[in-house]
């Protein structure tokens, strides 16, 4: 990949490589340590397709947007090592909802029974989580899975409600 001052010009070419079958593990990784938080957002994006890169450190970015599409590409491949741990962390922790919703999402994807308890965690949250929650909780069963979905049917926010219900 050519080095290139603009961020926009770094991220399209990423995305270039990406649809020509050319991007790489290597380019990849270098573009998630970018200084340019459009190029860290569209290589962990393009990193979905790609198992071999990790994804750990991009979910503690310092952007939120970052870590949003981080998090998501962590819902979209199989869970590597540390994954998650650190989604449940940041379900628990980050101070943007987007993010909070973006990982517990993720941890629903993954069914990874080490996620359930984050996903419950997420259920007390704000209310774009709590829903995102409830779905998250679809690839999981047993007692605790049924007595949450029992108590989201009463929760103050009416889609919380109607995903409940419709997972029982």
């Amino acid at each position: 990949m050519t080095v290139d001052d603009a961020p926009e010009v770094r991220a399209t070419a990423l995305a270039a490589l990406h649809r020509a079958g050319a991007l790489d593990a290597a380019t990849l990784r270098l573009s998630l340590v970018d200084p340019a938080p459009l190029v860290r957002r569209r290589a962990a994006q393009l990193a979905a397709h790609h198992v071999e890169v990790d994804l750990v450190a991009a979910l503690q970015d310092p952007e939120d947007d970052v870590v949003e599409v981080a998090a998501w590409a962590c819902g979209e491949r199989p869970a590597g090592p540390g994954v998650v741990d650190a989604l449940a962390a940041l379900t628990a922790r980050h101070g943007d909802p987007l993010c909070r919703e973006a990982a517990v999402a993720a941890l629903g994807a993954l069914g990874e029974p080490a996620g359930l308890g984050a996903i419950l965690a997420a259920l007390g949250d704000k209310p774009a989580v709590r829903r995102r929650a409830v779905l998250a909780l679809a690839p999981f069963e047993g007692p605790e899975v049924d007595d949450a979905l029992r108590a989201m049917l009463e929760d103050r926010d009416w889609q919380v409600r109607q995903a409940a219900e419709d997972l029982l």
